[in-house]
C-alpha cells in the first residue's frame, strides 16, 4: 500500500436496534472497538450515507483513518463503500471492508486481498457498485450454520449463550487484525491472523 497515507474502515451491517449483536453486524462491532481505541466518535456524515469517525491514532504510519459504518441495509452498503473510496481520496487498496462470514466457524478470521463475495449480500453489493471483487477484506467467523437452519435467518439472530462469552475475545481479535492491516499492510496481516483460535500461542 505504498504512497496510501488516508485509510478507510468499513464495518458492514444493518442499521437499527432490531439488528444489533446480531451475527450480520459483526463488522459493526468491530468498528466500534476501533473508534473506541482510536479515541474516536462516529457522527452521521453529512457527504455520505453513514456514520462516521475519524482519527489520526498514534504509532501507525498513516495520516488519518475513517471508520465508516453505512446507513444502508447490507445489500445496499455497496455505494457508500465507493463514495468513501471518492469523498476521503483513498484507493480501494486502502479501505478494508470488515464482514461476517456463515462459511467460516466462529472465531476464525480471514483477511483477503481480493476473492468472491462467497454469497455475501453485503459483498455483493459492493462488488457491483466497484466494479471488481479486487478490494481487501477481512471477514469474521460466525459459522457454521445448523443443518436444516436458512442461512439468511442464522445471520440475522442473535449469538448463542456460549458465542456471546467469547464474543468479546473474537471482536478483540478482528480489531486487532485491523490494526496489522493498518500498520504492516495485508500480507503481513494474513501471515498473523489468517488461522485457527487454537493456533495462538
Amino acid at each position: 500500500m505504498a504512497g496510501v497515507s488516508r485509510f478507510v474502515v468499513v464495518g458492514l451491517g444493518n442499521p437499527g436496534e432490531e439488528y444489533a449483536k446480531t451475527r450480520h453486524n459483526a463488522g459493526f462491532d468491530v468498528v466500534d472497538l476501533l473508534a473506541r481505541r482510536f479515541g474516536a466518535t462516529f457522527e452521521r456524515s453529512k457527504l455520505l450515507t453513514a456514520m462516521v469517525a475519524t482519527a489520526s491514532p498514534a504509532g501507525l504510519p498513516v495520516d488519518r483513518v475513517r471508520l465508516v459504518k453505512p446507513s444502508t441495509y447490507m445489500n445496499l452498503c455497496g455505494p457508500s463503500y465507493v463514495k468513501a473510496l471518492k469523498v476521503y481520496e483513498t484507493p480501494s487498496e486502502g479501505a478494508l471492508i470488515v464482514v461476517d462470514d456463515f462459511m467460516l466457524e466462529f472465531g476464525r478470521l480471514r483477511l483477503r486481498p481480493d476473492g468472491s463475495s462467497g454469497g455475501h449480500n453485503g459483498l455483493k453489493s459492493v462488488e457491483g457498485a466497484l466494479g471488481t471483487p479486487v478490494y481487501p477484506r477481512l471477514k469474521i467467523g460466525v459459522g457454521p450454520v445448523p443443518s436444516g437452519r436458512d442461512p439468511a435467518d442464522f445471520v440475522l439472530s442473535r449469538y448463542s449463550a456460549v458465542e456471546r462469552k467469547e464474543l468479546p475475545f473474537l471482536v478483540e481479535a478482528a480489531a486487532d487484525a485491523a490494526w496489522t492491516w493498518l500498520a504492516l499492510g495485508m500480507e503481513r496481516a494474513m501471515e498473523r491472523h489468517n488461522r485457527r483460535p487454537e493456533a495462538e500461542s
